[in-house]
């Protein structure tokens, strides 16, 4: 039994990591390389050595050529499972870019479409709303290939790697290094300064939709509330929005007094009905609320 759930999830662990690769391989090769915005990482610097070239070295290739030693580097540091799921993603992910750009032709089509226009004097394809879009879907399918616990390989390998050897320094700033110098270099290589402004905001926007995709989209409050009549104000939440109250010892620095603070997990919809709550039982209650990623639990998402 155990075994069958296993496999079961493993196979679904796949089917995400395949899925995300396809989403941002569509991404990178409709919206992105096409139009050389390269937001970091190794695919953009596939991007920029893909220009350079000519189009002689396609893009998932070195992005595949760069990945593999990093992952091997990182095999010991990092896990063997976790290396293995990411190999299958790099792998994957490489495979579906250039697949795609071959038989959609957006390389090159999309590019005479763009210079076609430019020279006809009509309006050039909107560069902003393509970093947004591109931004959007590579997001996507990062934070499923997160979620199913894998990379891609790419600059968050690598910048933990760097972790490994400059500890004093966080991953995260170093992983802002690495995608800044990536971003410096293709604005430098394509001469153009917009183009680099249109990768850092296709790049904002990655991480933001990877944060959703993998913390889950902000669809609950937290609400704390601190009142001298906390019992009655419980009760009255627990029954009338049959909603749960937890409640927590505090003690007030200013007064030197115990109070109870209680804290209350609550859908949008309810926020409203638990405010009235509070300030018809106690109108000097001291309340405030917090943004809740993903809750897990009765009432809420169920455990899988």
């Amino acid at each position: 039994m155990n075994n069958g759930i296993s496999l079961r999830k493993g196979v679904i662990k796949v089917f995400a990591i395949t899925l995300g690769c396809a989403i941002m391989a569509i991404g990178l090769d409709v919206f992105l390389v096409p139009f050389k915005i390269a937001p970091g990482g190794f695919s953009g610097l596939a991007t920029i050595v893909f220009y350079l070239t000519d189009g002689k070295m396609p893009v998932g290739i070195f992005m595949l050529i760069m990945n593999v030693p990093l992952l091997i580097i990182g095999y010991k540091s990092v896990g063997r499972y976790f290396i293995l799921r990411s190999l299958y993603g790099s792998i994957a992910l490489s495979v579906f870019i250039d697949v795609f750009a071959y038989f959609s032709d957006k390389y090159s089509g999309l590019l005479m479409e763009k210079e076609a226009l430019a020279s006809s004097g009509e309006v050039i394809p909107d560069l902003l709303l393509f970093a947004l879009v591109g931004g959007f879907a590579v997001g996507i399918g990062l934070g499923l290939v997160f979620r199913s616990g894998a990379t891609t390989g790419g600059s968050d390998l690598l910048a933990g790697i760097l972790n490994h050897f400059f500890p004093w320094m966080t991953v995260g700033r170093l992983l802002l290094y690495v995608d800044g110098v990536i971003i410096v270099c293709a604005a430098v290589v394509f001469q153009s300064f917009r183009l680099g402004l249109y990768a850092v905001v296709s790049m904002y926007v990655t991480t933001k939709v990877i944060d959703a995709v993998v913390e889950g989209v902000s669809f609950a409050k937290g609400i704390y509330i601190i009142s001298d009549k906390g019992e009655e104000v419980a009760d009255r939440i627990i029954k009338e929005v049959e909603r749960g109250v937890t409640s927590l010892y505090g003690r007030g620095m200013y007064t030197r007094t115990d109070k109870l603070v209680l804290l209350c997990i609550a859908k949008r919809s309810e926020i409203v009905r638990i405010k009235d709550v509070v300030k018809k039982t106690d109108p000097n209650a001291f309340i405030f609320l917090s943004d809740i990623r993903e809750v897990l639990g009765e009432g809420f998402i169920e455990w899988k």
